[in-house]
C-alpha cells in the first residue's frame, strides 16, 4: 500500500493535522497495521518537499504546534494517476511454503507434515477471519473476504501439492 498516496487521498476532503490523518488512516485501513506517528510525519515531510501538499496553517491551542496540511493541485493529480494505475498482480513465484516443502524432501524430513501443519494454520486463520467478518462493518467484511479468498487458493495449492508429493520428490531429489 502506498502510504503517501493514501494520505494524499484523505487530504482531498479538506486540510488535516498529522494526528487526524493517522487516526483516519487507522480507522479506514490500519486495522491490523496502524501507522506510527513518525511514519505519518516523515511521509508528510516528503509530500511537502515534493510539492504534493502545503502547510495550510499552524495551531498550538496551548500545546505543541500542529501543522495543518492541504493537498495541492499536483497532489490531486498524483492521486488520480495512482488510482488509475492497476496494481501488479503478485503471483508468489518465490513462495516460502514451496521452499519449505522442497527442503523437507531434500533433507529427508516429512513434507506431508509441513503441508499438514500449514493447512491447520490456514484453517485457524480462516476461522478467525470469518468470525471477524461476522462482527465487522462492510469495509471489514470486504477486507476479510479478500484475505479469505487468498487463503482458499493457498489451501487448494496445499491439497494439490500433497497429492503430488511423490512426483515432486522424484524431481527435486532423484
Amino acid at each position: 500500500m502506498s502510504i503517501g498516496h493514501t494520505l494524499l487521498g484523505l487530504l482531498e476532503s479538506g486540510p488535516r493535522h498529522g494526528y487526524d490523518l493517522k487516526r483516519t488512516f487507522d480507522e479506514k485501513f490500519g486495522h491490523d497495521r496502524p501507522l506510527h506517528y513518525g511514519q505519518v510525519y516523515s511521509t508528510m515531510s516528503r509530500l511537502l518537499r515534493n510539492g504534493l501538499v502545503e502547510v495550510d496553517g499552524v495551531e498550538s491551542d496551548g500545546g505543541p504546534e500542529r501543522k495543518r496540511y492541504a493537498i495541492t493541485d499536483a497532489g490531486i493529480t498524483d492521486v488520480s494517476d495512482w488510482l488509475a494505475q492497476p496494481e501488479k498482480p503478485e503471483p508468489y513465484l518465490q513462495s516460502t511454503l514451496y521452499t519449505k516443502v522442497v527442503l523437507a524432501i531434500l533433507t529427508g524430513r516429512g513434507a506431508a507434515e509441513v503441508l499438514d501443519t500449514q493447512r491447520s494454520e490456514h484453517l485457524r486463520m480462516m476461522r478467525a477471519l470469518t468470525e471477524r467478518k461476522r462482527g465487522g462493518d462492510l469495509a471489514d467484511q470486504l477486507i476479510c473476504d479478500h484475505a479469505l479468498f487468498h487463503l482458499e487458493a493457498d489451501l487448494r495449492w496445499l491439497e494439490l501439492t500433497a497429492a503430488r508429493l511423490d512426483k515432486l520428490a522424484e524431481v527435486v531429489a532423484p
